[in-house]
């Protein structure tokens, strides 16, 4: 567990009002949320589309590892720090 409550069995969602939208025109990702926008990097967003309210921290981590050949331990260190991120900017919200 993480100092913000994190841990494998969190279920990660977007906040009330943020979602992740695909920008077909500059082909990028965009989360949005009221009065503001945050633009991911192209492996942020690979995260973010797995963020359902349904799937665990755990089964996101565990599929980014299998989906990009890379160590679970790795994976899930940057997750947790990305997520702890977004929950601190109130993007997402953690259950």
């Amino acid at each position: 567990m993480t100092g913000t409550g994190l841990t494998d069995d969190s279920i990660i969602r977007f906040a009330r009002g943020v979602r992740l939208q695909h920008d077909r025109v500059r082909e990028r990702w965009i989360i949005q949320a009221p009065e503001r926008a945050f633009i991911p990097d192209p492996i942020a967003a690979e995260v973010l589309k797995l963020v359902d309210g349904t799937r665990t921290l755990g089964q996101i981590v565990s599929e980014l590892a299998s989906r990009f050949a890379a160590p679970v331990d790795v994976i899930g260190r940057d997750v947790h720090v990305m997520v702890s991120d977004l929950t601190t900017r109130q993007v997402l919200v953690v259950s």
